[in-house]
């Protein structure tokens, strides 16, 4: 079922809150962020994994993720973003009915996709993909377009097709970004074991042992998973944190995963 872009715009769910609504503040803080995380110079990958709590919690874990597409400003001009639908119980997928996106940056241009319908519901107060536009914005320039779609509850191998799809709509230079957390509210010492079990388990490709209390965007990240094993291509850490490495408290806290997916390097 092919989505309708409607000549509309998305305004800003959690600016202010998830990060800066001042637009000098929030590029600082971004250009802070990559700065930190150094240029990085390597093969651009064709999905990463990145977090998406607010800038102060898992910016530093995100910023692994952008210092890397930053080498290929100019290169990449479409990013297709998968995460979950927090705020609606969504089943199946849903891309995003809007022509643009506003961010304190300003609008980013929205590329309809035809390989999957669109609802308005999933997207209107979700945070998991909005978080990403500022740093892409910055990374990228202010001509990026992107294909956000919504993952609810859904069959892992649907997934997969959904991703493959669209990535070969986007085209060759496009990359895939799926927005995760990890698990949630737990003491730092049992939120790094179990973090480090979800590791283990994104590394080795296995999807089905990622369980959704370990990560918000589980039926994304099985699903890139998924993707990720039938085309060849490996996880590899970038980045491993909680919010208790930044800002937050270590009583009760959330991890962060970043990781690019990169074709893997077959031996002779």
């Amino acid at each position: 079922m092919p989505s309708i872009k409607s000549d509309t715009v998305r305004p800003t769910a959690v600016a202010g809150r998830f990060y800066p609504a001042d637009p000098g503040q929030l590029r600082a803080d971004i250009e802070r962020l990559l700065d930190a995380a150094g240029p990085v110079s390597e093969p651009l990958a064709a999905a990463y994994i990145a977090p998406h709590a607010g800038y102060r919690y898992s910016g530093p874990v995100a910023a692994q993720v952008y210092a890397r597409l930053a080498a290929h400003r100019g290169r990449v001009k479409r990013v297709v973003l998968v995460g979950p639908s927090h705020h609606y119980p969504l089943r199946g997928h849903a891309a995003a009915p809007y022509a643009r996106w506003e961010t304190p940056l300003g609008e980013v241009n929205v590329a309809a996709t035809h390989v999957v319908g669109s609802s308005r519901l999933p997207h209107e107060h979700e945070h998991s993909l909005e978080v990403q536009l500022p740093f892409l914005q910055v990374a990228l320039g202010p001509d990026i377009e992107v294909t956000p779609v919504a993952f609810g509850m859904g069959l892992t191998p649907d997934g997969a097709r959904l991703i493959a799809a669209l990535r070969e709509e986007a085209g060759e230079d496009a990359v895939v970004i799926c927005s995760t957390d990890l698990s949630h509210y737990h003491d730092q010492a049992t939120a790094e074991r179990l973090d480090a079990v979800t590791a283990e388990a994104i590394r080795s490709l296995r999807p089905r042992e990622i369980a959704p209390q370990h990560a918000c965007g589980v039926f994304a990240l099985r699903a890139t998973l998924a993707w990720a094993d039938a085309t060849g291509r490996r996880p590899r850490q970038l980045a491993l944190a909680t919010s208790a490495d930044t800002v937050g408290r270590p009583d009760r806290v959330v991890g962060y995963p970043a990781f690019a997916i990169e074709r893997a390097i077959l031996a002779d």
